[in-house]
């Protein structure tokens, strides 16, 4: 009979196989999904100036988000993917045509830098009020007697005794 040890470490990669054939099954049952309109038009900007995405432009007869559509229903009933659809207008329009920056190359800083921000932010919060709680006193609470000269200690009394 084989220890128990052994049976955990085939039990492992087996567990892994199953969770990466799971994942595979499900990127390649939402790709074999088609898109619909709206789902595409949510990745494109309007470029009429209303700063809106082509399937919330609120404008009735957009000279852009309408025609856009158009060509976005075309496309899908071509057999072609989201990604497909979106790369071709990014190609066509460039980088401002998409209501998110990608993840490569330099747009990559526009996702980090937030996430950096509130992080180093919240890092001085934590050192500020640590030390605020710490009740450690920044200056010492009293002055230690023997760092002062005698004399000027006499004289230091003398006078707060005479205005007394």
């Amino acid at each position: 009979m084989p220890p128990a040890s052994s049976s955990r470490r085939f039990r492992a990669p087996g567990a892994l196989l199953l969770f990466a054939l799971a994942l595979g099954g499900a990127y390649y049952a939402r790709a074999a999904v088609k898109p619909s309109v709206d789902s595409v038009a949510e990745g494109l900007t309007c470029q009429c100036g209303c700063g809106l995405t082509v399937a919330n432009c609120n404008h009735p007869q957009c000279e852009f988000s309408v025609p856009v559509r158009d060509q976005i229903e075309k496309m899908i009933a071509q057999g072609r993917s989201r990604e497909q659809i979106i790369e071709a207008f990014r190609v066509k329009y460039g980088e401002k045509i998409l209501s998110a920056p990608t993840t490569s190359g330099f747009n990559l800083l526009a996702w980090i830098t937030p996430f950096g921000v509130i992080a180093i932010g919240g890092a001085l919060l934590v050192m500020v009020f640590s030390r605020w709680t710490s009740g450690q006193p920044s200056l010492p609470a009293r002055l230690d007697e023997q760092n002062f000269d005698a004399a000027l200690r006499r004289r230091l009394d003398d006078e707060v005794r005479k205005d007394a």
